[in-house]
Order: C-alpha cells, then structure tokens, then sequence
C-alpha cells in the first residue's frame, strides 16, 4: 500500500471510532508497536470491520492525518478566486497554518513520523501524502491563479509555496517541536505570521 487516501474517503461513525482508536494507540505506544489486530481491539471492533475501512496500518496512519473535521488547516474560503487584499489573505493564512502546527495532537503526529519513518518508510509516506503535500498543492494552485491574475510573480508556485511555509516553521514551531519553553504565546504566533507575510510579499508580490 503507499498510504495515499482518496480524496472523498468516508467519514462514517465507525471509521471515527477506529480512526480515534487508533490516534490513541500511535500516540500512546508509537506506529511501531501498535498492530491492526491491537486497533480492533481498542475500537471495540471486528478484524474485518476495520479492514474494509483501512486497507493497511499505514492507510490508517493516513486517516488519521487526513482526517477532514476541524482539524483540516485550509479551506476552500482561505483561497478566493479574486483577492483583493493579498497581505490580509496571506495573513489569515498564515494564521491558520501556524495555528494548526502548534497544535499538541498536530506536533505529536510530526513527532511519529519523523521518528519512526527511518524504520518504517510507508509511514512517512503516508504522512508526507496525507498531510503537507496536500496542503502544498492546494496554495500553489492558489498561487498559480493569482499569478495568472498578475497579482504574484511566482513562476514555479509550488516553490514560492514551501517558502511561505519555511518561513511560517520558525524558531517557535521548532521550540514547541521539541517541547523546549517558553510556549509560543499569541504576540509570537501573530509576529512570526506578519514577518513571514512581508518577507513573501517583497519576493512576490507585483
């Protein structure tokens, strides 16, 4: 399996269930020890019930990260088609963005993959699928439309993506990655956003 999941993957009652069975079990014990048959268990669950929603651990490592409640970082409405205030929108973005990955259970799933995807390579595969690169190619199409506008100059906009984001994943979200204090407070989050916002901007703004 390569831990992609389908764009309109379910989201019934039960594959929550499992799925947060499973979020506790990775979070608890790490991808590594944490088998299928431990999931069932934990989710109250047959073998084959949750077999036919997850075809594999990775696959539902990948739920887990892909998980489209309210923990999805962009909507649609943080990308309109016509923008007509670009720092506001790239601010509510970043925003957002920052927020997100300094959330607890957000940077306990960074902190699985990057420490067990050595080991177990489908795993961060399935994060790195689920997770950044479909927020990468959701604001580079963004970006790529904007282009077209004559808004941005930003010939490969999935590079000017990972830019924006490099500069979003600053000393803070390091610090919080590794849980060395102080705890990013909200002047830093909203300091660490506008600096990354008008660095951007003086790449590529028209």
């Amino acid at each position: 399996m390569d831990g992609a999941l389908p764009p309109s993957h379910e989201c019934s009652p039960k594959r929550r269930q499992i799925a947060q069975a499973a979020e506790a079990l990775f979070l608890a014990h790490g991808y590594g020890a944490v088998s299928m048959d431990s999931v069932a268990r934990q989710a109250g669950v047959s073998k084959a019930t949750l077999y036919a929603h997850f075809a594999s651990k990775d696959v539902l490592f990948a739920g887990i990260v892909c998980d489209k409640g309210e923990d999805n970082p962009l909507d649609d409405s943080l990308f309109p088609d016509r923008v007509t205030d670009l720092r506001a929108a790239l601010l509510a973005i970043g925003q957002r963005l920052l927020r997100f990955l300094l959330r607890e259970r957000t940077l306990s799933i960074v902190r699985i993959a990057i420490a067990e995807s050595v080991r177990f390579p489908e795993l961060g595969h399935a994060f790195y699928t689920n997770g950044p690169q479909r927020s990468c190619d959701r604001f580079a199409a963004w970006l790529e439309l904007l282009s077209a506008q004559g808004q941005v100059h930003a010939p490969d906009p999935l590079a000017a993506t990972h830019q924006f984001l490099a500069l979003l994943r600053s000393d803070a979200f390091l610090r919080a990655s590794l849980g060395v204090p102080p705890a990013p407070g909200e002047a830093e989050i909203d300091a660490t956003v506008t600096s990354a916002v008008e660095t951007w901007l003086r790449a590529f703004a028209r």
